[in-house]
C-alpha cells in the first residue's frame, strides 16, 4: 500500500490495478467481519470511491474538510 501511495498516487497516477488490490484488501476485511474501512491517507480517497465497494468507507480527507469547514461557518 506504501508503495501506491507514494509511488503512484503523490504522483498523480491512477491504477486500476492498484484500485483492485485495494478492494481486495478491503473487501477481504469485510468478510472477516470489519464494520467499515477508514482511509486515512489524503491519496487513497482518489482510488477508491464508496461505489466501488459495499464496505462503509471513512475518507479522514472529506471528514476533516467537513469539520474545518462547519468550524469556519461557526464565526
Amino acid at each position: 500500500m506504501n508503495r501506491v501511495i507514494f509511488d503512484e498516487l503523490c504522483l498523480g497516477d491512477i491504477c486500476d490495478d492498484s484500485r483492485a488490490e485495494f478492494l481486495r484488501t478491503i473487501d477481504g476485511l469485510a468478510e472477516r467481519g470489519a464494520q467499515g474501512v477508514v482511509l486515512g491517507c489524503t491519496e487513497i480517497g482518489l482510488l477508491v470511491r464508496p461505489e466501488d465497494t459495499d464496505a462503509p468507507l471513512f475518507d479522514t480527507t472529506l471528514i476533516h474538510a467537513r469539520g474545518a469547514a462547519l468550524r469556519a461557518l461557526e464565526d
